[in-house]
């Protein structure tokens, strides 16, 4: 009986950590395990507000989408934090390890009102510009309010900040996979013709909001200075 008892608790210890930092105590979502050389991290991916941008993550890190790293089919494992800033974030993602590095394409900036980088543990998406999207990301340290609009938001830490503040540069992504919870989440798959078609879908709404805007202003020029909309005509076709 002594020796049941004992391999239950030694069962127990051994099964603790996957049940902390698996699935079993996670609520529905899509989640991000990131295993570092300094610990773990769990991440709460917003698949349903930005799902283009979440796509991509899961696309590379499972590798079901195209990607120009060949030497790892899923992207991001064995890749390196290489640019840490003490007291803002961790930046990672990058298959050159130089800053200059990706996937071999780029997508546009993805949005939603109710995702800012207004805490700790941000994910977010790094780039040189409006909508030069790739594989880099990078979590915060502490809210960063001027980010708001430039960089997407994606995802939150919900487990390991603590990780995250231990990182130095040069420490490594051992392993980064997906977890799914939920019947919502288990439906939330990434192919290349699916990403391709977020793209699209982005993109064709893009357009639509600018032709709006467009419209928009045309609108309320015409009403407050209607001779400039007349001048301005005549200047481009007379």
């Amino acid at each position: 009986m002594i020796k049941k008892y004992f391999f239950i608790t030694i069962l127990s210890l051994f099964l603790l950590p996957f049940s902390i930092h698996g699935k079993d105590d996670l609520p529905d979502g899509l989640y991000a395990r990131i295993e570092t050389s300094k610990g773990i991290i769990i991440i709460d991916l917003e698949f349903e507000k930005t799902p283009m941008t979440v796509a991509n993550f899961v696309g590379l890190a499972e590798g079901t989408i195209e990607h120009s790293n060949r030497s790892n089919k899923r992207f991001y494992d064995g890749l390196t934090f290489h640019r840490v800033i003490k007291d803002f974030m961790i930046q990672g993602g990058d298959p050159l390890g130089t800053g200059s590095g990706g996937p071999g394409y780029k997508f546009p900036d993805e949005f939603h009102p109710d995702l800012n980088h207004k805490g700790p543990g941000t994910l977010s998406m790094a780039n040189s510009g409006p909508n030069t999207n790739g594989s880099q990301f990078f979590i915060t340290h502490k809210e960063t309010p001027w980010l708001d609009g430039a960089h997407t938001v994606f995802g939150h830490v919900i487990r390991g900040q603590d990780v995250v503040d231990a990182i130095q540069k040069g420490d490594r992504i051992i392993s980064l996979k997906i977890i799914r919870v939920g019947a919502e989440a288990k439906a939330f798959k990434v192919n290349q013709k699916i990403f391709d078609r977020l793209i699209s879908e982005s993109q064709k709404m893009s357009k639509e909001l600018m032709e709006k805007t467009g419209e928009n202003a045309l609108a309320v020029i015409k009403k407050q200075w209607p001779d400039a909309v007349t001048t301005a005509w005549h200047s481009v076709h007379g």
